[in-house]
């Protein structure tokens, strides 16, 4: 297989670069709401990070993050345009939740927006389900939260 997943932190030079891939396609979908979701999205304390390269090339990413003793929040899901709709985000999104539970963990959850019907859609597909807004998004019409449990 062309495809691997490489297991690394928010420090990972192929990460941050398509993090600004994914920062700028936001910034177009968020429209004037990208300024209040920006501030969620920085790279610290992100030490759980999955990079999938095609051959050496990077073309996806997805991290977690802790968010109580059993929960950790996925953050910075990305497939580069040219590879999306090929089944690689899910690569990417089982291999977060694997990790996630070898670290104990029992349950993931997550924000996205409505302007992003096609996350919307992916997270379902792969067993995520709405729950009501977390933390700073309770109260924002434009967030969807949504948890996967484990066990």
């Amino acid at each position: 297989m062309d495809f691997y997943i490489k297991r690394t932190n928010s420090k990972n030079v192929d990460f941050v670069e398509l993090v600004k891939k994914l920062d700028a396609f936001l910034t177009i979908r968020n429209g004037e709401s990208d300024d209040f979701f920006s501030q969620f999205n920085g790279l610290q304390h992100l030490d759980h990070v999955i990079v999938l390269y095609k051959k050496e090339m990077p073309i996806g990413c997805g991290a977690f993050k802790k968010y109580s003793t059993t929960t950790v929040e996925i953050k910075r899901m990305y497939i580069h345009v040219q590879y999306q709709g090929k089944n690689l985000g899910k690569m990417v999104l089982l291999a977060l939740e694997e990790w996630a539970k070898e670290l104990g963990n029992t349950r993931c959850i997550l924000e996205t927006g409505t302007m992003l019907p096609e996350a919307m859609r992916f997270y379902e597909k792969n067993k995520y389900k709405r729950i009501p807004n977390y933390d700073q998004y309770v109260g924002i019409a434009e967030s969807i939260c949504f948890e996967k449990n484990f066990v």
